[in-house]
């Protein structure tokens, strides 16, 4: 051991000097060695997270639409509503787009006899079924009695509600011809007028209730 050589003071002073590192190099340093170790350290999404983070694939399909009688062969899409099917691709706007949220009744139609919200239907699910929208009231030249009806008692005033107010009205009025005050109220309490006619629409609907019962 005695025999082993001691380094001399210079050769210690030079590896000294050589271990020398700078404050500024050595933040620097900390700070790289702490992004490579976040970006090692993050994990990539599983298998099953990058699936779900996928939407589901969006289906096509030709189907039969039955509206006012007349029967439409149509290519549409899984996730297309009625209401979006009869105004943009069969361009029967009568039927109002307002809330779009099954809320205000402005997209009213007939579905097999009953009043429905069209906003609310999925166009694919609506094959093999009759529809009627408010082009289908009038005859030709000839208005319906409910037409009549709301345009005499004034049952309308923006208008904007007027074709899902007077389809409610024909579903009331196709099963019960007499109706009360009160039988409109309910069966049409889901129709919303943000003018508030809701008195001249009573109106209208007892007038055209008169009418039907009287061959008008």
């Amino acid at each position: 051991m005695d025999d082993e050589k001691k380094p001399s003071a210079e050769e210690v002073k030079e590896k000294k000097g050589s271990l020398k590192v700078s404050r500024r190099d050595f933040l620097k340093g900390m700070a790289t060695s702490a992004v490579a170790a976040t970006i090692t350290a993050l994990p990539g999404p599983s298998a099953t997270e990058a699936e779900a983070a996928v939407p589901s694939g969006i289906k096509e399909a030709v189907i039969a639409l039955n509206i006012n009688n007349k029967v439409y062969r149509i290519k549409v899409k899984s996730n297309w509503t009625l209401l979006d099917v009869l105004r943009r691709e069969l361009d029967l706007t009568g039927t109002k787009k307002a809330c779009d949220h099954g809320n205000c009744g402005a997209c009213t139609v007939i579905v097999d006899g009953k009043a429905v919200y069209a906003c609310s239907l999925l166009a694919i699910s609506m094959e093999n079924k009759k529809i009627s929208t408010v082009e289908g009231l009038r005859e030709g030249d000839k208005l319906h009695p409910i037409q009549k009806a709301f345009s005499e008692q004034g049952g309308y005033q923006c208008g904007f509600c007027t074709p899902g107010q007077m389809m409610a009205a024909k579903a009331l009025l196709d099963k019960n011809q007499k109706p009360t005050p009160d039988e409109i109220k309910m069966s049409m309490a889901g129709n919303l007028c943000r003018c508030g006619a809701y008195p001249k629409i009573i109106e209208s609907v007892l007038s055209a209730s008169a009418k039907i019962r009287g061959g008008a």
